[in-house]
């Protein structure tokens, strides 16, 4: 079984990709919206599932998605046509890191997705670079939020505590106007329902020949979460605008 597929049904209940809830992820939606017909982009969009709940509830906007899977640009195509905002959404088949475009966007987003750009001041790099005059950006990341164990740091790469991690955005150029610490409840409410829809996708399909791979994979990542990083482990997301220019 391919990421694609593991990523597709441990998200199955909790379609966005990140430990926020929806209270959460609409609050940071109307912190990052400024205008009606706002141009937004997320770096990184995988199904999509940001773009469609804006383009949801802000009939004007307009949206395009970027991301390297092609199955993940297929689900946020078939999630964007269910909720009949397909014709205001384009999707980009390419690297995020890499993307260009000519036009400005008002908001650009990019959540739990440092990753594929090499750190957060590299993403936010990135953003910068597709940002309007004025415009935001809504950016989620993890941070310590306890001593980590070696462990911990090396599963996860080189995370700095909350404070830190605010200033080193704001020695980067950005002044935050807004942001979230995902809470317990949102951390492990994430963590359950990514280990617990694959699991039980693989426990309904037995004579799948996925079905055993989904199950170690579900196994795997629930005792890394439970045994490496839980108690160390925040996430913050966060509203920022360029303090110059």
């Amino acid at each position: 079984m391919d990421r694609d597929d593991i990523s597709r049904l441990a998200h199955a209940h909790h379609p966005i990709a990140a430990p926020l809830d929806d209270a959460a992820v609409h609050r940071l939606l109307e912190s990052g919206i400024t205008r009606e017909d706002a141009r937004v982009l997320d770096l990184g969009c995988g199904g999509g599932e940001w773009l469609v709940r804006v383009l949801d509830a802000y009939p004007d906007v307009r949206a395009e998605g970027v991301d390297v899977s092609e199955p993940s640009l297929e689900r946020a195509r078939t999630a964007a046509r269910g909720r009949g905002v397909e014709d205001r959404l384009v999707l980009h088949h390419a690297d995020a890191a890499e993307f260009t475009t000519a036009e400005p966007f008002d908001l650009v987003l990019s959540v739990g997705a440092a990753h594929a750009f090499g750190g957060l001041l590299e993403t936010l790099a990135a953003a910068r670079k597709h940002l309007a005059p004025h415009g935001r950006v809504l950016i989620g990341d993890g941070f310590w939020a306890a001593d980590p164990t070696p462990e911990a740091v090396d599963m996860l790469g080189a995370l700095t505590d909350l404070p830190t991690t605010i200033d080193r955005v704001v020695n980067d150029g950005w002044t935050p106007i807004y942001g979230h610490v995902s809470t317990r409840h949102e951390l492990d409410d994430y963590e359950w329902s990514w280990t617990g829809s694959l699991a039980s996708w693989a426990l309904d399909h037995p004579d799948d020949p996925s079905g055993p791979d989904a199950l170690a994979a579900a196994t795997a990542h629930r005792t890394e979460w439970l045994h490496t990083y839980r108690e160390a482990f925040g996430f913050i997301t966060l509203i920022l605008r360029p303090t110059v220019g």
